[in-house]
């Protein structure tokens, strides 16, 4: 595994991502063969995750961007995520493994699945990290990393949260700041198979944080 430091932050609607360690190298070996590793490394997610919520209510968001090792540590930042989990879905297989999804036959999508306070933080507001962690503009690709697995796309879970989807993604586009078009894909969630769990809270167990970006 290759890593590069970044020594600036990148802000996304008013949250602000500090990007420290951006896991680079070879795509699905590279994954499997660092997962099992012992290191505990340096925690330097944000003690966000865990706080419950006062009102006692929370919804979930469901995003593919990539690799979900950095996607996770980025979510895992924002105030009002109560709390992650990282797995694959959108594809045919059921109860798929990290493997099965390697081989890009199963059709899923490595995914985060965000739980979230509301009064906290709004689901604009994950949108706004969503588009800020990864590259949106390259099909089944994010830097190093290529398959169906690593494609981008918003798993909404209602009629609001799809208009939302929509709605930010036309705004992006709107702005000029990105050189490409957009790929992203905005689909229903479907079934959430949690990944094995050397695979949650990879970054903080190991001592890396953020995700690759190429926009």
């Amino acid at each position: 595994m290759r890593q590069r430091s970044l020594a600036s932050g990148r802000t996304a609607g008013g949250l602000t991502i500090a990007l420290a360690t951006v896991l680079i190298g070879g795509s699905c070996e590279r994954e499997e063969t660092a997962g099992m590793s012992g290191s505990t490394g340096a925690r330097r997610i944000a003690a966000t995750i865990g706080k419950a919520s006062a009102s006692g209510k929370v919804e979930k968001a469901m995003f593919g961007a990539g690799c979900f090792w950095g996607v996770e540590a980025a979510f895992r930042r924002v105030e009002g995520v109560t709390e992650t989990a990282v797995g694959y879905s959108g594809g045919k297989t059921k109860d798929p493994t990290y493997r099965d999804v390697c081989t890009g036959t199963t059709g899923h999508a490595e995914v985060v699945q965000v739980t979230f306070d509301p009064e906290r933080v709004s689901y604009d507001q994950l949108l706004d990290v969503f588009w800020s962690c990864h590259d949106p503009t390259t099909p089944n690709r994010q830097g190093p990393d290529v398959g169906e697995q690593y494609r981008s796309a918003i798993f909404f879970h209602s009629p609001e949260q799809e208009a939302a989807a929509k709605a930010s993604k036309d705004r992006l586009e709107r702005s000029g700041r990105l050189r490409r078009p957009i790929v992203t894909q905005i689909v229903p969630a479907s079934e959430f198979y949690r990944a094995e769990e050397y695979h949650q809270q990879y970054a903080e167990k190991h001592g890396g944080a953020a995700c690759p970006t190429g926009h």
